[in-house]
């Protein structure tokens, strides 16, 4: 059993680049598919051994990205090697600080937005 995050952001693009240098996403080629109009219909990302899909934002079949909506309602935990490693990626990269890393319930984990309002989690395990 896997469970599959399906992501719409309002650049795909540029989403997918945050996410290989922030996260060291991978993506995979044969499956990126481009709608006529340019946008992003649908790219496969992998993060270790997690998938990740996204798109643009197709409003008219309920793909909003948060930003659209005044933010999000879900938050992404990320199992990685180092929490502030990340995080310091993450805020470099664009994304926007909510809770600083610092140890919790045995790990060390903060939380920051991405610039499409995803809300991630990176956590490791407490140094």
């Amino acid at each position: 059993m896997a469970l599959t995050p399906y992501l719409a952001v309002s650049d795909g693009r540029a989403a997918i680049a945050f996410y290989e240098l922030v996260f060291g996403a991978e993506l995979d080629t044969t499956e990126v598919f481009e709608m006529e109009d340019g946008r992003l219909g649908h790219a496969t990302l992998t993060i270790g051994d997690a998938r990740l899909f996204l798109s643009d934002e197709f409003p008219d079949v309920g793909a909003h990205a948060p930003t659209s909506l005044g933010g999000s309602t879900v938050a992404v935990i990320i199992d990685v090697e180092s929490a502030d490693a990340t995080m310091d990626a993450a805020i470099a990269a664009g994304g926007t600080l909510d809770r600083p890393v610092k140890v919790q319930f045995g790990h060390r984990s903060g939380w920051f937005v991405d610039p499409w309002g995803h809300r991630w989690s990176p956590t490791s395990p407490e140094l």
